[in-house]
C-alpha cells in the first residue's frame, strides 16, 4: 500500500519555495527621514509660538491689573463703601473710599441672573436633546438661542429697562432689573453647553434604565443629568464670566450709587464693572490749596484698577468653586 504524504490546505507550494519578502525596500530614505524631523522641529516651533503669543495677552492684563491693583488692594478699601468720599481726601476710616457696596452688588445681581437664566436654560436644554428629536420646534428654538448669542449686552440692558418701565413706571431702576438683563446674556450659554453635555452622555445608559423599567423622567435627573454635571457646571461658569463683567446694561438697569443696598428689589445697586467705569471716567480729582498732604489726585484710577483686580479674583473664586461642585457631585466611577 503506497503511502500518500499529506500537504498543510492551503498551501500552495513547500515551505522551502515561498517567496522570500525583501522589507529593507520599505525602509525610508535618510533624506526621507531628514526631511520629516525638519518638519516635525518647524511645527513644534510654530506650535510652542503661538501657545507663546497666546499667552501674552493674558499675562499682560494680568500683570498690569495685579501691579495697579494691589497699591489700593487693602482691608479698609474691601470693608468700605464710597459714603462721605470727598475728592482725593482720605475719610474718617483713614481710607479714600472702598467698594463694599459695588462686591455686594456684584454678587446679587449676578446670583439673580443664575437664579433666572439656569433653570431656564437647562430646561430648554433637556427639552432638546430628550424630547424635541430634531423637530420643527426645536429648530426654531436652537435658531432664537443662536441669535439671542449674538445680540449686543446694551440691547439686552435696553429690553430690561423698557419691561420694566412699562410695568412699574419710568425712573423704576434696582439689582433685579440687572439680573434680568444679564439672564438674557446668560441663557444662550446655558443651553448651548448643556445641550452638548447631554449630548455626549451615552445612550447605553438611558436604555438601560429603561430596560430595568425606571421612568423617563427619573431616568433624566438622575442619570443623565448627573453624568453631565461637570460639563453643566462649566458650561453655567463660562455664562458668569461671560456676564459678571458687563457694565452697559447695568448702567441702564441697576445704576449707581456710593452706599451699599441689600434689597435686590429696590433702589439702584452699584457693581464692580459700573464702579470701574465710574472711578476711569474721573481720571484725576483736583486738590485745593487748602488740602492736606493725604491728598491724592490719581485716587480715581487707583480705585478702578483695584476694583479690576477684586473682579478678576471673583471670577477665579467662582471657578474653583465650580470645580469644586462638580467633583462633589459627580458620578463616582470604581476603578
Amino acid at each position: 500500500m503506497s503511502q500518500q504524504t499529506s500537504q498543510p490546505v492551503g498551501d500552495s507550494a513547500p515551505q522551502g519555495d515561498a517567496p522570500v519578502i525583501d522589507f529593507d525596500k520599505f525602509k525610508p530614505s535618510r533624506s526621507y527621514t531628514a526631511a520629516r524631523k525638519r518638519k516635525d522641529l518647524f511645527m513644534r516651533v510654530l506650535i510652542a509660538a503661538a501657545f507663546v503669543v497666546a499667552l501674552v495677552p493674558l499675562v499682560s492684563v494680568l500683570w498690569t491689573a495685579i501691579s495697579k491693583g494691589v497699591k489700593r488692594l487693602n482691608i479698609n478699601f474691601l470693608t468700605y463703601n464710597m459714603e462721605g468720599v470727598i475728592g482725593g481726601n482720605p475719610t474718617s476710616s483713614g481710607g479714600y473710599g472702598g467698594i463694599l457696596h459695588a462686591i455686594i452688588g456684584t454678587l446679587l445681581v449676578t446670583f439673580g441672573a443664575m437664579l433666572i437664566s439656569i433653570p431656564i436654560g437647562l430646561l430648554c436644554a433637556v427639552y432638546l436633546v430628550e424630547y424635541a428629536h430634531n423637530g420643527k420646534l426645536a429648530k426654531s428654538i436652537a435658531l432664537l438661542v443662536d441669535v439671542m448669542s449674538g445680540i449686543p449686552s446694551i440691547v439686552a440692558g435696553l429690553f430690561a429697562f423698557s419691561m420694566f418701565t412699562i410695568v412699574f413706571g419710568p425712573g423704576s431702576l434696582s439689582g433685579f432689573q440687572g439680573s434680568v438683563a444679564l439672564s438674557l446674556l446668560m441663557i444662550p450659554t446655558v443651553v448651548k453647553s448643556s445641550e452638548e453635555m447631554l449630548k455626549v452622555v451615552p445612550a447605553d445608559l438611558r436604555e438601560a434604565a429603561y430596560a430595568l423599567g425606571v421612568t423617563k423622567q427619573r431616568t433624566i435627573t438622575k442619570i443623565v443629568l448627573r453624568t453631565a454635571l461637570p460639563g453643566i457646571v462649566s458650561g453655567v461658569i463660562l455664562a458668569i464670566a461671560r456676564v459678571i463683567g458687563e457694565t452697559a446694561p447695568l448702567l441702564m438697569t441697576a445704576g449707581y450709587i456710593s452706599s451699599t443696598n441689600l434689597n435686590l428689589f429696590s433702589g439702584q445697586m452699584t457693581t464692580l464693572p459700573v464702579y470701574v467705569y465710574q472711578e476711569y471716567s474721573k481720571l484725576t480729582v483736583t486738590c485745593p490749596a487748602s488740602a492736606n498732604a493725604n491728598c491724592v489726585t490719581t485716587i480715581p484710577m487707583e480705585r478702578a484698577w483695584a476694583g479690576a483686580l477684586t473682579l478678576i479674583v471673583i471670577v477665579l473664586l467662582l471657578n474653583l468653586l465650580g470645580r469644586l461642585v462638580a467633583k462633589v457631585f459627580a458620578v463616582k466611577t470604581e476603578r
